[in-house]
């Protein structure tokens, strides 16, 4: 459901100043060590100190949260970090991919935003571990997501199958495909990685009335931002907050775009 009012003030910032994010950034070097600890206690710790102070509010977004069980999709060495406020890199059979996951409440605020529907088709670029499809799944009909590593492609799909989610595709490729002319169009499209611009290419795949999000910007800024078409047009980006991780692959930059 919509959420009337997700833009409170923190104590000491500046009125309408955007809202930053401090997750920490991937560290592959991040220890790893699993001491026993009682998972249901750590997700509703991550649930109710991490993620509803950063504004989701939708309380079908937070019960969500305790049924995709995020500890199932993160790599096995990392575990124990599954539920922390931090981005947990996507290292898969003995591979660094440089990789990771977006921190959780960086993946709450954006499903919040999107208000995905039950009868919405949703394209993701950007697969990882296959958990923010999973998420997309139980809000949506159908989810295709594309993850141009190998590797990261093969384990979100077996991470999907196992959670016995059967309404994600898993594509092995290049998500720019959707840049190129296609008669194709989606309700909502997210891309789940770092990206200089949205391309305006990629509304032409929007059905009216979808929605694009992504985290657009350049060093050391980027902020997540969400478009909506309306007709044939497109609003303004609305701002959501600021926030770092990992560029998108194969996504064109400035220098690279034709227009």
């Amino acid at each position: 459901m919509p959420v009337a009012a997700v833009h409170g003030e923190h104590p000491g910032r500046p009125a309408n100043a955007p809202e930053l994010l401090e997750s920490r950034v991937c560290d592959p070097a991040t220890s790893t060590t699993a001491n026993s600890m009682d998972i249901e206690q750590a997700r509703f710790n991550m649930v109710e100190q991490q993620i509803r102070p950063w504004y989701v509010l939708d309380q079908d977004v937070l019960d969500l949260l305790f049924v995709v069980r995020r500890e199932e999709f993160v790599p096995p060495a990392y575990r124990a970090l599954a539920f922390t406020d931090m981005e947990i890199p996507l290292d898969v059979g003995g591979v660094r991919t440089g990789e990771c996951m977006l921190a959780p409440k960086v993946e709450a605020r954006l499903l919040q935003h999107l208000e995905v529907r039950k009868h919405e088709t949703v394209v993701e670029v950007g697969a990882g571990s296959g958990y923010m499809a999973a998420l997309l799944a139980h809000r949506g009909q159908r989810v295709r997501t594309y993850e141009i590593r190998p590797e990261l492609a093969d384990f979100a799909r077996e991470n999907l199958r196992r959670a016995g989610i059967s309404n994600v595709e898993v594509v092995t490729g290049n998500g720019a495909v959707l840049l190129e002319p296609g008669d194709e169009t989606f309700d909502v499209i997210l891309l789940s990685g770092a990206i200089q611009f949205i391309p305006p290419a990629l509304f032409d795949r929007l059905k009216p009335g979808g929605r694009v999000a992504a985290i657009v910007g350049e060093e050391p800024v980027f902020a997540a931002q969400i478009i909506r078409k309306q007709g044939d047009r497109v609003t303004v980006p609305e701002r959501l907050f600021e926030t770092a991780t990992r560029p998108l692959h194969g996504f064109p930059r400035r220098a690279e775009f034709a227009f």
